[in-house]
């Protein structure tokens, strides 16, 4: 995974985007969405493409994670990653669970429901919301953050998620063998920038170059508590589509 600057900057800052770039931010969701799915498993295509209408919903930010564990099927997922599978597993172990399962739809980090029943996702998403404000401003290189103070605000910290927006795969074997599914918001990296001053806020500047590394066209900053170093509730998040 690759390292990113972070630059201090200073309060008020802000980067114009320039006129050649076609980059779009949504800022203020209501919710995240972390779908943890897998191409092994015959369950995922119908909450994939559940998952793939809701992400063009601009109160939701979405993002795909690939496990690992369906693997030994016979069918290595191309997006899978031990990392993301390990990521479920401490949602799970905040919430006092030891199961994990896909496909699981996890709303700002606070409830897990099988992706795939939409009276259950409708219901998630409806009751959730995001209170604290994250301002993205894309430059001619940079991509400038700030995260708003908010009072009485605990113990969080600042994530970059890296995503590639589409992707389309032919299946050859396991349990989806034949099969041609479209994916979407394909997570591709995650990494923690740093904590949240909720005295002061926090503003940071990441490079647009290391953003779309490894065939990433698009970013998450998420602001998520975090308690005896299992992740808790997200706060505050914002997307940037490059």
């Amino acid at each position: 995974m690759k390292s990113f600057s972070i630059l201090s900057a200073v309060v008020g800052a802000a980067l114009m985007a320039s006129p050649g770039m076609a980059a779009q931010v949504r800022d203020h969701p209501k919710a995240v969405l972390e779908l943890f799915t897998s191409q092994g498993c015959s369950s995922c295509p119908q909450a994939d493409l559940k998952f793939n209408e809701l992400g063009k919903n601009p109160e939701l930010i979405t993002l795909a994670y690939h496990v690992d564990y369906w693997d030994y099927i016979g069918w290595t997922d191309t997006f899978g990653a031990k990392a993301y599978s390990d990521l479920q597993k401490t949602y799970a172990q905040s919430w006092g669970s030891s199961r994990i399962y896909t496909p699981e739809l996890v709303v700002n980090g606070a409830k897990g429901v099988v992706g795939s029943r939409d009276k259950e996702v409708t219901e998630a998403i409806g009751a959730a919301s995001l209170s604290l404000p994250v301002g993205l401003n894309v430059g001619d290189s940079m991509l400038d953050v700030t995260v708003g103070p908010q009072a009485g605000g605990g113990d969080a910290m600042v994530w970059l998620v890296t995503f590639k927006d589409h992707a389309q795969v032919a299946i050859q074997r396991g349990e989806n063998a034949g099969k041609t599914v479209d994916y979407t918001q394909i997570v591709t990296g995650r990494q923690m920038l740093g904590m949240w001053d909720p005295a002061a806020g926090t503003h940071l500047k990441l490079p647009l170059s290391d953003l779309k590394a490894d065939g990433s066209n698009g970013a998450v900053i998420l602001v998520q508590a975090e308690t005896n170093g299992l992740p808790g509730p997200i706060l505050g998040a914002a997307s940037v589509q490059l």
